[in-house]
């Protein structure tokens, strides 16, 4: 396999090499199998609401017109809702709220209210489903927990784009005016992110919305006249734990379909820069050739892999860069891939092909995004585009080489 075996001369024994890989692969399987990660995930419980919403809207009328399949390409919904005036997509956003959060094409507003709606009508559900005998201890404090995120997301102000209650739950948050936007940036986080931890009052800094708020918070730093906007997005279903999920991509490929589903959909010609952390910069790799060219940055830290051998695998006209802090202990996690474990070449190595990015200061796995590290600041510089001031790894002015508008240009 590339990256793992020197090259052989003709006539030479093979079996070195081989061994190598055995060994490797021998490696992994003693990782997977001393922390945990033999564990089997299995999907959470959850309320069928969205599966019932969904069955509604199928057969749904507007004033006699049909609405478009849930499915329907982006810009069928988007020709649907401008023909609509405000009352009639309130009508829809309050009366099918389930599918109108989540309908990309859909106004951003709408959404925003019908999500409104449907954290309360899901609120509403598991705080039934609390108090019911008929369930185990475990579940009613489950639901509780549920109920309480619910009532949190859906506070005055807060902007929900997509809302989906279903097991663990999916659900994506907007920092900042996503219709005026000119720079939008999206988190794509990784293991064990659910509707449960998509934010957290401590470590609120491994959580999606912690790490929006943060970034948002340094790209008005940096830029205050800059047009941005965050997303915080749980859109996926991740691996729960450092388990088998996580050391193969099953969950990064459906991923990968609904990060490609939200950059196309977000409204006006904004650019789009994502950063990937952890398990996400896996979901990344993977879409990465699907990616509209609106998509002009790809920025991954403590990442297992992308699933790729180097940038030029990756197929993507966008700009790649990576970064990781020298107490992470994603270094530890052999970067190869074998028989669908494992995740590729390591970013940050030399051959990979990535800008390397400083993190100076970020601690460990999750400090990416801390206040003060060099990380968290080179981010806001993508995110608003103030390419020549970024700070490499290297100390010198590689990793910002051929940009237009930095020094190099």
């Amino acid at each position: 396999m590339p990256g793992l075996a020197h090259p052989t001369v003709p006539g030479a024994d093979p079996r070195p090499a081989a061994l190598r890989t055995l060994l490797a692969l021998a490696v992994v399987f003693i990782m997977l199998a001393t922390t945990g990660w033999t564990a089997v995930h299995r999907p959470e419980g959850g309320t069928p609401l969205r599966a019932a919403a969904l069955d509604a809207w199928s057969t749904a009328l507007l004033d006699g017109r049909p609405v478009p399949p849930a499915d329907a390409p982006v810009r069928t919904v988007a020709r649907f809702f401008a023909a609509l005036d405000g009352a009639q997509r309130a009508r829809l956003a309050d009366g099918h709220p389930l599918v109108v959060g989540n309908l990309d094409g859909a106004p951003v507003t709408t959404r925003y209210r019908a999500n409104q709606r449907g954290l309360e009508k899901a609120r509403l559900v598991e705080e039934a489903r609390s108090r019911d005998v008929a369930l185990t201890p475990a579940d009613r404090a489950e639901a509780t927990r549920r109920s309480h995120r619910f009532a949190s997301l859906a506070e005055p102000g807060r902007q929900i784009l997509a809302f989906d209650p279903t097991g663990g739950g999916r659900v994506a948050e907007v920092f900042g005016d996503l219709d005026e936007a000119e720079r939008v940036s999206v988190i794509v986080p990784g293991v064990d992110t659910d509707l449960l931890t998509f934010e957290r009052t401590q470590r609120r800094l491994t959580s999606p919305v912690g790490m929006a708020e943060a970034l948002y918070g340094a790209e008005r730093a940096a830029s205050p006249k800059s047009r941005t906007a965050v997303i915080a997005w749980a859109g996926y279903t991740s691996p729960t734990g450092v388990g088998v999920d996580a050391a193969t991509g099953r969950m990064a490929f459906d991923g990968a379909v609904r990060l490609k589903d939200l950059t196309v959909s977000l409204p006006g010609n904004s650019s789009v820069a994502l950063f990937c952390h952890s398990y996400g910069s896996v979901v990344c790799g993977v879409a990465a050739r699907e990616l509209p060219r609106r998509v002009t940055d790809v920025v991954v830290a403590g990442s297992p892999g992308m699933r790729a051998e180097n940038v030029q695998d990756l197929r993507t006209s966008a700009r790649v860069w990576a970064t990781r802090d020298e107490g992470d202990w994603i270094a530890d996690v052999p970067h190869l891939e074998l028989g669908g474990v494992g995740h590729g070449a390591d970013p940050v190595s030399p051959e990979f092909g990535a800008r390397l990015l400083s993190s100076a200061r970020a601690k460990s796995h999750t400090g990416y995004f801390a206040p003060g590290t060099d990380s968290v600041a080179n981010f806001a510089k993508i995110g608003t585009g103030s390419f020549a001031s970024i700070v490499c790894a290297t100390g010198d002015d590689v990793c910002r080489r051929g940009i237009s508008g930095t020094e190099q240009d």
